[in-house]
């Protein structure tokens, strides 16, 4: 299908900063499309916190009300559809989504988010987002001052400590494997009373993505109520970068203060742009994307 109707704006991706920078530039009168599958990156998560006036809420509702309230802005549509790739032409870009659809839009804003790859542990994709948490600001105060365990090793291990040890006394480090950690850093540790465990883990035994035990490949067994933990990921989209986004060397796209990518025309805002995976920061990053498309848009036509 070929849609020769030309957007101000397509979003590529409808969670939290996509919403966002729909209703600034819907509130702005912009022609905007949302491209969205409906798989955000944390329908696994029970919870949403640290996000005044939503704090506890279920990311599902947050997310629904939120589409409610940026589709009551006329010139917003959205379609359920995957983003497959994009060109540019002589006014702006051209999409194509798997429906085979085609939409003609003069800006993008990228909100594609990132994908999560799990460790080869039975048991953590069942538990990330649910037991296995990433955020301490978003999640930590629900488990404070239980046992909890952090699986990392060497410098990230060091540093997830750091962040994480006023949230229990109870803290582990599972290394899973022979601990790469520096000897000061052991010794400081040590000096935090933190337990350092180097027995290569076989799974995570859990009740419904609720981690009751670490299980070690020796038969061993140490009791956890949850555990924090960095997954690898990659970009969710490839198509910035056949666009030509520059890609940071942490794996995020690009952007400037304004949340503009390396290529003209191109925004980018939430997961797929910062390490700072919070629902208020997406919706932050969002805003000043739509404001800032329109700005351009603006200047252009003026």
């Amino acid at each position: 299908m070929v849609n020769n109707f030309q957007h101000d704006v397509i979003i590529i991706g409808g969670s939290y900063a996509g919403l966002s920078a729909a209703m600034t530039l819907g509130r702005s009168m912009r022609k905007v499309l949302i491209i969205d599958s409906g798989k955000p990156c944390n329908r696994q998560t029970p919870y949403s916190h640290n996000f005044i006036t939503h704090d506890g809420e279920t990311p599902a509702a947050i997310a629904q009300k939120a589409r409610e309230q940026v589709l009551k802005y006329p010139t917003v549509q959205l379609v359920n559809d995957t983003a497959l790739r994009a060109s540019k032409n002589e006014n702006g870009f051209e999409i194509i989504t798997a429906s085979e659809a085609a939409y003609n839009t003069t800006k993008i804003i990228f909100a594609t988010g990132v994908l999560d790859i799990m460790p080869d542990i039975k048991g953590f994709p069942e538990c990330w987002g649910i037991s296995i948490l990433h955020c301490p600001y978003c999640h930590g105060y629900e488990v404070k001052d239980k046992p909890l365990g952090i699986i990392a090793n060497g410098d990230v291990a060091f540093e997830m400590c750091k962040l994480i040890q006023h949230w229990s006394k109870a803290l582990t480090l599972f290394c899973n494997g022979k601990s790469t950690l520096s000897d000061e850093q052991q010794q400081q540790l040590k000096a935090y009373n933190f337990s350092v465990v180097e027995n290569e883990i076989e799974q995570l035994v859990h009740d419904a993505g609720y981690v009751k035990h670490i299980a070690f490949k020796n038969g061993s067994l140490q009791n956890v109520e949850a555990v924090f933990a960095r997954a690898a990921f990659e970009q969710h989209s490839k198509i910035p970068e056949t666009l030509g986004c520059a890609i940071t060397e942490q794996g995020f796209l690009q952007i400037d203060a304004c949340q503009k990518t390396t290529i003209a025309g191109v925004y980018a805002a939430g997961d797929c742009s910062t390490m700072m995976r919070a629902v208020s920061y997406a919706v932050g990053m969002g805003t000043v994307a739509g404001a800032m498309a329109n700005k351009e848009l603006v200047d252009e036509n003026f």
